[in-house]
C-alpha cells in the first residue's frame, strides 16, 4: 500500500502553491517539487507567497484580474468576523441527523431516524474541526478499496461485520473486500448474477438506488460498468457506514424509509436495489414499494435479495418462522402485482422485478383493482408524508424514450422534448449546454486540478439542468446535483433523464452528510436565491462542515454579493481569489475561488507551514 503522509503531503503542498501562484507556475513548481522529495513542496509554497509572485498566462482570467489586482471588494476597514473551532466532540456533527435530538422522536416507523433539524437558536456557529490525523482520501479507484483509518476513526464493523467480509482494519487503513451480507463472494459476482438479467452493460441501466446501502460495495463495484449509484444508510443505524462510502468516493447520503418521501423526483433512477436493509416492504398497506415505484422510471428494476425471497429453501438459515416469511412474502407480490411490476428472475435470495412500460395497459389494470392513484405532484417530496397511492405514469414517455448512456448525457431528455418543465425549451437546453462547457473550460483553466482525479466527490450546490455536471462529467469524479427547494423550476428529473444523481434540499438547512465529504462544491447563483430566505453566514458554515481540508470552492454569482460572502469567509480558514467572469470585467458576474486550509482538531495546520 503507498505511505498515506507522503502522498497526503504532497496534496497539501500542491494546492498551497496553486492558491499563491495561479495556473501559470503550477505545473513547473510541482513537477520540481516531485522530483526533489518528501517536504520540499512546502518551502517552495512559502517563498512563492513571500514573493508575491504574479503572472498573465491568462490575461481573461486569472486570479489577478483586470482591475489591478483582485476585484475590489469595499471597505476593508471593517473588522472581519473570525470563527472559532467548534469543540473536538463535533469532529461528525450532522445537524439534521443528531443522535441526541433523534431520541427525543418516536421511534415507529423509523421517526427518530429522519431528518429533524435543529431550531435556529441551536445552531452550530463554528468550524467543525477534522480529526487528529486526517489525511487526503486515496483517488479512485484505490479509495474503493482502502481508507485512511484517521479519517473515520471507528472499529465497530469491523468487529460486527467480521464474518460478512464488510471491512477489515489493517495498520493505518481500512480495507474493503468487497464483501456484504448477501454477496459473500464479493460485490462483482453478485453484480454479474443481476446483470445475467438486467441490462448494464448496453448503457440501458446508468443510474440506481440503494436502500440500506451499508458501506455502499454494491454502488462502488458499480461503478467499473458505467452504473452510478445513489447509497443511503440511517445515520449510526451501523457505525459511519455512509461515512465510509462517502470516504471511498461512493455517492451516498444520510436518509431512511420511514414517514417522509424521499429527497428524489419521480420516474429518475432505472434501477433500485436492497440486499437485507431490513425495510418491512410488505408492511404498511405496501407504501414502501410504492413510494420506490414513484422514484423508478417506466421500464426499471426492483432488486430485493434476502428474506423473504425463496423463504422455502432458506428460513432455517435466517432462524425466522417459515409462515411469517410466507406472509412477508405474499404481501410483497400482491403490491408489486398492483405496482405493475413483472417478476423477472428470482433464484437463491435474488428477486428482481420490472415496471411496467406500458401505461395504458397498466392503467386499465389498476381502474380494474380499483387502486387509489395519487393525487398530489409527484415531485414535490421536501418533507411530505409518504401515501398509500400509486404515482401515475408520466406523459412524456420517460421510460422507452431515454437514450442509452452516455448518448443520454447529452441527448434532449424527455421532460424537455415533451414540454412537460414549463418555461424551458429544447432551444434554452442546447444554449445551456453550450454555457456550462464553456464555464467549465474556464474553470479548468482557473484550477488545474480539476481533470486530475484530485477531486472525486464533487457537488454542485444549485444543478438547473445538470450542464455543470455534464460538462465535468469524467470516470474520475461524480457530482451530487443539488436542486434547491426554492429553485423557481424543478428540474431535477432532467438531471436524472441526463444519466446523472442529485438530490432536492434547502439550503437554509443542514446537508444530509457528515463532515468532510466533498472534495470540491460549486455554488452558482446560490448566495443570490437564498439572500432574503436566511443566513448566508450559516450556508457558508454547512459548506465548511461538508468540505474537505483543502478541498476547492468555485462560487459564481453576482459581484455585490461575491462581495459580502468573500468578508464572511475571510473568517473561516479560506484562501480565496475573486476573479472576473470569462467573458471580461465589465460582467457583472464574477468568480470566487477557494481552498480550504488544512487544520485539524488538536490545532494542526498546514503542512505548508511547517
Amino acid at each position: 500500500m503507498a505511505n498515506k503522509t507522503s502522498g497526503d503531503s504532497r496534496t497539501r503542498s500542491s494546492i498551497s502553491i496553486f492558491i499563491v501562484v495561479g495556473l501559470c507556475g503550477f505545473f513547473y513548481l510541482l513537477g520540481a517539487w516531485q522530483r526533489s522529495g518528501f517536504g520540499k513542496g512546502d518551502s517552495i509554497a512559502m517563498e512563492i507567497t513571500k514573493s508575491g509572485a504574479d503572472c498573465a498566462v491568462l490575461s481573461n482570467l486569472n486570479f489577478e484580474t483586470h482591475h489591478g489586482g483582485e476585484v475590489k471588494t469595499g471597505d476593508s476597514s471593517i473588522d472581519t468576523k473570525v470563527f472559532e473551532p467548534c469543540k473536538a466532540k463535533y469532529t461528525d456533527y450532522t445537524p439534521c441527523q443528531d443522535q441526541k435530538r433523534a431520541m427525543m422522536f418516536p421511534r415507529d416507523n423509523m421517526v427518530y431516524r429522519e431528518r429533524h433539524c435543529p431550531p435556529e437558536e441551536e445552531k452550530l456557529r463554528c468550524l467543525v474541526p477534522a480529526p487528529k490525523g486526517y489525511v487526503t482520501p486515496f483517488p479512485w479507484p484505490k479509495s474503493r478499496d482502502y481508507v485512511p483509518f484517521a479519517n473515520a476513526p471507528y472499529k465497530a464493523l469491523t468487529v460486527e461485520k467480521a464474518i460478512q467480509n464488510w471491512i477489515q482494519y489493517e495498520g493505518n487503513v481500512f480495507r474493503f473486500p468487497g464483501g456484504g451480507t448477501q454477496f459473500p463472494q464479493g460485490a462483482d459476482k453478485y453484480i454479474d448474477q443481476l446483470a445475467s438479467v438486467i441490462p448494464m452493460k448496453n448503457g440501458t441501466v446508468r443510474t440506481a438506488l440503494d436502500t440500506g446501502c451499508g458501506v455502499a460495495s454494491w454502488g462502488a463495484y458499480l461503478w467499473s460498468r458505467n452504473v452510478i449509484a445513489m447509497s443511503f444508510a440511517p445515520r449510526d443505524s451501523h457505525e459511519a457506514q455512509v461515512q465510509f462510502a462517502l470516504e471511498r468516493g461512493v455517492p451516498a447520503v444520510i436518509g431512511v424509509l420511514g414517514t417522509i418521501k424521499m429527497p428524489y423526483p419521480s420516474n429518475a433512477f432505472d434501477m433500485a436495489h436492497c440486499s437485507r436493509c431490513l425495510i418491512p416492504w410488505g408492511g404498511n398497506a405496501g407504501m414502501y414499494m410504492m413510494e420506490v415505484d414513484r422514484v423508478l422510471r417506466p421500464g426499471g428494476y426492483w432488486v430485493l435479495s434476502g428474506p423473504p425471497i425463496n423463504y422455502k429453501n432458506n428460513y432455517k438459515a435466517w432462524q425466522r418462522p417459515k409462515e411469517d416469511l410466507q406472509i412477508e412474502q405474499d404481501n410483497i407480490e400482491k403490491v408489486a402485482k398492483l405496482l405493475c411490476w413483472e417478476k423477472r428472475h428470482e433464484k437463491g435470495e435474488i428477486a428482481v422485478w420490472q415496471k411496467s412500460l406500458d401505461a395504458d395497459k397498466c392503467r386499465s389494470k389498476l381502474e380494474e383493482s380499483q387502486a387509489t392513484v395519487c393525487k398530489s405532484n409527484p415531485d414535490e417530496v421536501w418533507y411530505k408524508k409518504m401515501e398509500t397511492c400509486i404515482t401515475p405514469f408520466p406523459n412524456d414517455g420517460a421510460g422507452d424514450r431515454l437514450k442509452p448512456f452516455p448518448e443520454r448525457l447529452y441527448a434532449v431528455p424527455p421532460r424537455i422534448a415533451s414540454g412537460s418543465v414549463p418555461g424551458i425549451s429544447v432551444d434554452d437546453y442546447l444554449k445551456d449546454n453550450s454555457l456550462w462547457k464553456k464555464h467549465v473550460k474556464a474553470y479548468k483553466r482557473i484550477n488545474s486540478l480539476l481533470d486530475t482525479g484530485r477531486y472525486r466527490n464533487i457537488m454542485d450546490m444549485n444543478a438547473g439542468l445538470g450542464g455543470f455536471a455534464a460538462a465535468i462529467h469524467s470516470s474520475k469524479l461524480w457530482v451530487m446535483n443539488v436542486m434547491p427547494t426554492i429553485a423557481e423550476k424543478n428540474t431535477l428529473g432532467v438531471v436524472y433523464e441526463r444519466g446523472l444523481v442529485g438530490i432536492y434540499h434547502d439550503w437554509c438547512e443542514g446537508f444530509s452528510t457528515y463532515p468532510r465529504t466533498y472534495d470540491l462544491i460549486h455554488a452558482n447563483g446560490v448566495f443570490s436565491l437564498y439572500k432574503n430566505k436566511c443566513n448566508l453566514e450559516d450556508i457558508l458554515l454547512e459548506m465548511d462542515r461538508i468540505l474537505r481540508p483543502e478541498g476547492a470552492v468555485i462560487i459564481r454569482d453576482e459581484v455585490d454579493v461575491l462581495v459580502k460572502v468573500k468578508k464572511i469567509v475571510a473568517g473561516m480558514r479560506w484562501d480565496t481569489r475573486l476573479v472576473d467572469h470569462e467573458d471580461g470585467p465589465l460582467v457583472p458576474e464574477k468568480i470566487l475561488v477557494a481552498v480550504k486550509q488544512y487544520w485539524t482538531v488538536d490545532g494542526g495546520n498546514s503542512t505548508s507551514t511547517q
